[in-house]
């Protein structure tokens, strides 16, 4: 009996849009000089809310990257999940400036993109417009374009991929777990090259009113946004809405190297679970999140003892805080206490189903780089969470491999690790 391997799955390409910037480098600079880009909400008229901060992309304008006319159609994370396409696509060599790509076997490139919202905005103007003037002012185009699966859709089309397309969406984890099942598409040969990430671009009034309702949110800080979102922190309020896009391009190793593609880093294990506990709440034994982890390390045929770095959910919740901070002691026992641990949501808030493909982007330029990004906002330790949390300032380290989690509502965990290519 012939053993059989399973084809290695890499990364070539990056794109980013988030509130530091609408391009990587903007995200990654920001990232490594602990740059908050959290501000007080600009979208819509936020004072009658306890909480008046969001992480909002500011300045993108959709005419850019996408014609007038298909642009209006289109949700706000329809339009993001373009424009960051269009970046990691360049950025792996599978297209040029203007966006225009080249694929020479177009079924043989796959789609999972994950939300956890999708282009809500589109049919809460549907309803209002109906309520409010009738039914012949209802866009014929705000239904679809409300459906979750029209970002990952509109990718497609834009692009011309005839491969699988796939919408993930499991709320906070949706990111992380659309870049995983992206590469079991290419371990299971069905893809040579997937675009994965994920989207969220849902700041309107219902979006934040109905978290603050929840006390989800922050609401000591309006008068200072930027120190909103504090990971770990003793003084934590709640997580920083707000929205984002990633792009990945992920490829079969041997597709990659044979038209001369950079790797920025291997993707080697990924696992979700759940809690199975409560549908707002994380589960204070913390065993889901252990489970997922536990998981992941498996699928990458990996011991506890060698994750360099984990990139952790970090919402800034008192509850889900201190719960992955059990969680990681009960996995990786006293080693737990050595290993690098940052936030990138203390910078970027949480973009729900952009947030784990935001940090799977984090994390292979950790490998890439060697610097490991701050947990800004880290004033106060707070005894349930008393681990190296990289706090206020970026640290240069030597990071092979890399563990990011995504815990979300619903009890959705998904974790995945990378790990710096070698050939």
């Amino acid at each position: 009996m012939t053993l059989q391997l399973r084809p290695r799955v890499v990364i070539t390409g990056l794109g980013a849009i988030s509130p530091l910037g609408l391009t990587l480098p903007e995200f990654w600079e920001g990232l490594l000089n602990g740059r908050s880009g959290i501000t007080r909400i600009t979208q819509f008229d936020a004072s009658g809310l306890p909480c008046q901060v969001a992480g909002e992309i500011k300045d993108f304008d959709p005419k850019q990257f996408i014609d007038f006319k298909e642009a209006r159609r289109m949700s706000r994370c329809s339009q993001l999940a373009i424009a960051t396409t269009r970046e990691a696509l360049a950025d792996s060599g599978l297209a040029n400036g203007n966006g225009t790509a080249r694929f020479a076997d177009p079924e043989r490139v796959g789609i999972v993109f994950g939300t956890a919202i999708g282009g809500l905005e589109k049919a809460d103007e549907g309803i209002t417009a109906l309520r409010t003037h009738g039914y012949s002012k209802i866009n014929p185009f705000s239904v679809p374009a409300a459906v979750p699966n029209m970002p990952a859709h509109h990718i497609s089309h834009t692009y011309q991929t005839w491969g699988p397309l796939t919408t993930i969406v499991t709320a906070c984890a949706a990111g992380t777990q659309a870049v995983g099942e992206a590469a079991e598409l290419i371990r299971r040969g069905a893809s040579d090259i997937v675009i994965t990430g994920g989207v969220e671009a849902t700041i309107r009034d219902f979006a934040i009113g109905g978290f603050a309702s929840m006390r989800a949110l922050p609401v000591s800080f309006n008068a200072s946004p930027e120190r909103a979102s504090r990971p770990f922190n003793k003084d934590r309020e709640g997580f920083v809405f707000a929205e984002g896009c990633a792009a990945l391009i992920l490829e079969e190793l041997g597709h990659a190297l044979r038209r001369g593609a950079k790797v920025y880093a291997e993707v080697i294990g990924q696992a979700s679970s759940a809690d199975a506990y409560h549908m707002a709440a994380p589960d204070p034994t913390a065993v889901g999140a252990v489970r997922a982890m536990r998981w992941a390390l498996r699928d990458a045929g990996l011991s506890t003892g060698e994750i360099d770095y984990i990139n952790a959910h970090g919402t800034s919740t008192p509850a889900n805080d201190a719960g992955e901070t059990l969680a990681i002691k009960k996995l990786f026992g006293e080693r737990a206490y050595s290993i690098p641990i940052s936030s990138t949501k203390s910078m970027i808030g949480h973009s729900m189903g952009a947030a784990g493909a935001l940090e799977a982007i984090t994390c292979a330029l950790t490998i890439k780089h060697g610097v490991i990004h701050p947990t800004i906002n880290y004033e106060c330790p707070d005894p349930e969470c008393d681990l190296d949390y990289v706090p206020n300032t970026a640290r240069a380290a030597d990071v092979r491999t890399t563990l990011s989690n995504s815990f979300g509502l619903g009890g959705q965990n998904a974790c995945l690790v990378l790990r710096r290519y070698e050939a």
